[in-house]
């Protein structure tokens, strides 16, 4: 993926991070190339959002995609210090942000739990600032809830989940469960959004451990 050869191994601090700007520097798609949908809103009444960073946003844009009930999904930039930050900004690891993935959906058809499983089950969570060949803070692991349900639910899912490594030989889980109004989520541009619907072959170092979780 474009971020590959990124190697920053450690969280900046602010005072190390970019300056930034006032708003986006590029162009974001009005519609989801592959549900149709509004990226950035208007949502629909009654549907919730959900933000989950795992390593190559591209893919993992793809797993949320694909699960019935989800509305639309955009990628993006959160958990980092410099506000509207660019793609090459993100790359260097000096923004301190996570490649994330902003998940709307229908309560009523899909439920966090769910979500949580995708997420869980996607990617490998011990593996602290890399997944797979991608190497840096950008593919750091987190969970940004949006309520006290959210977290509660994160949180359990994180030590259940842990048990079930555990039992198999994996090492401790390093994902951060943050709240989402402290951190805020930037849409990344038209490149990232729906990259691997456009392009199917393309790279993504992501990858579950196998292990599953079963519902808490």
């Amino acid at each position: 993926m474009l971020f590959a050869r990124s190697h920053a191994v450690r969280m900046p601090t602010r005072e190390e991070a970019p300056s930034g700007r006032a708003e986006l520097a590029y162009e974001v798609p009005a519609t989801h190339a592959v549900l149709g949908t509004a990226l950035r809103g208007p949502y629909p009444e009654g549907h919730e959002v959900a933000d989950f960073a795992l390593g190559c946003f591209w893919g993992a844009e793809r797993r949320f995609w694909e699960v019935p009930g989800v509305w639309t999904t955009l990628t993006g930039f959160q958990g980092g210090f410099t506000p509207h930050p660019i793609d090459d900004e993100v790359r260097t690891g000096r923004t301190g942000h996570a490649e994330t993935v902003r998940v709307v959906f229908d309560p009523g058809t899909v439920s966090y739990l769910d979500l949580l499983k995708v997420f869980w089950e996607g990617h490998d969570p011990t593996q602290g600032f890399r997944q797979g060949n991608d190497v840096g803070t950008h593919v750091r692991s987190v969970i940004f809830t949006h309520s006290p349900a959210q977290h509660a639910a994160a949180e359990r899912t994180r030590a259940h989940y842990q048990e079930a490594l555990t039992s198999f030989g994996h090492g401790a889980i390093t994902t951060d469960i943050l709240p989402a109004d402290r951190h805020p989520f930037y849409p990344a541009s038209a490149l990232h959004q729906q990259y691997l619907h456009r392009n199917p072959a393309g790279y993504c170092g992501l990858g579950g451990t196998g292990v599953t979780l079963s519902t808490p």
